[in-house]
């Protein structure tokens, strides 16, 4: 089980941000080639990062944060296990897991990892709707297999037009800055397209 479609897992992630970001509170492990990417779109759409998202680390990979790690307020690091990175990850995961509440759980290629995530959230005592997008490989190609997911979760590129209908997230809802602005009704976050008519 690799990693995935390098070039996939990307615009996934991407588009995932677009959806979510200022929109739903974002849970994530940290991963030097996302952890970038997360900041950089959340300050493109100026919306808090520490109230949006928050980042879990284990410090087992202290040595190889990128710089942006340390610009997060919201970070929470899980010790490392001596030197077994598999030990300490699964510190992290069950942390990461146990600390939230989850709605959805978007699984994007990845390796092993992935499943052990999957198995934590199942043994959970929330129900949670399990995405695992296919089409990006690796451990979410699996993890679809398994769960016999949405054929559409492998079948779909247009991952912005996806991750509307999986999350159930109008393309007319607004963003907002931080948590606390936005109104705890959906409906009061729609915003009509001006009609000339």
């Amino acid at each position: 089980m690799g990693e995935g479609d390098s070039a996939a897992i990307t615009a996934a992630v991407s588009a995932l941000l677009y959806v979510a970001l200022g929109r739903r509170r974002l849970v994530w492990g940290g991963h030097p080639a996302i952890t970038p990417m997360v900041w950089s779109v959340a300050e493109a759409m100026n919306v808090d990062y520490s109230g949006w998202v928050r980042l879990y680390q284990t410090l087992a990979f202290k040595d190889d944060f990128p710089e942006e790690t340390a610009k997060f307020q919201n970070v929470v690091f899980t010790e490392a296990v001596g030197s077994d990175i598999p030990l300490s990850l699964e510190v992290m995961r069950k942390k990461m897991i146990g600390d939230t509440s989850f709605d959805v759980a978007v699984f994007i290629g990845g390796m092993a990892g992935i499943m052990e995530e999957y198995e934590l959230i199942r043994a959970s005592a929330c129900p949670v709707k399990i995405i695992p997008l296919a089409s990006t490989g690796g451990a979410a190609l699996s993890l679809h297999q398994q769960v016999q997911a949405d054929p559409e979760l492998e079948e779909e590129l247009d991952y912005v037009s996806l991750f509307h209908k999986q999350l159930e997230i109008d393309p007319n809802e607004r963003r907002y800055r931080t948590p606390s602005e936005q109104p705890v009704e959906i409906a009061d976050r729609i915003t009509v397209p001006f009609s000339r008519e």
